[in-house]
Formats: structure tokens, sequence, C-alpha cells
């Protein structure tokens, strides 16, 4: 049965199409692990959110008015600091 596996020096090692297919998956797989992080910036980062910023993306998506916002915005100065 040896030449089931060696068929004159066909199947001996590996072909141009197996190292192909080896050097695009390790290519796939670095590419993930280097790019792939970039995908959810928020990990990693221990940074909160601020009232103030709450605030200010609250009135950006429209949640609150223009009134609401400077009211509730003079009620973190005062109390807060000033933190604009």
């Amino acid at each position: 049965m040896p030449g089931m596996f060696y068929d004159g020096g066909y199947m001996t090692g590996m072909h141009g199409l197996g190292w192909l297919v080896l050097l695009v998956l390790l290519v796939l797989l670095a590419g993930i692990f280097l790019f792939g992080r970039g995908r959810y910036p928020d990990r990693g980062d221990d940074r909160r959110e601020t009232p103030l910023e709450a605030l200010r993306r609250r009135l950006a998506n429209g949640d609150i008015t223009v009134a609401e916002y400077e009211e509730r915005k003079a009620l973190l100065d005062r109390d807060g600091g000033r933190s604009a």
C-alpha cells in the first residue's frame, strides 16, 4: 500500500496551495488580533462619563429640552462647582 500515499512523489510534503492556505490563515489571525481590538474602543477604558457629559449627550439625543438642560446644568454648577 505504499503507492496509495506516495503516488510517485505527488503527495509528499506540502504543496504550494497548502502553503498558501496556511499563509492566508496566519494573516487573518494576525489581523484579527492586531486590528480587531479597535472595534470596541470602550473596552479597557476606565474613564466614566461625567454628569455634564451625560447631560450634553441627553440634550443632543433629544431626551431633554434646552430649558431642562439649562436648569439641570445650573444645578450641577451650583452643587459641584463649575464643571464646563
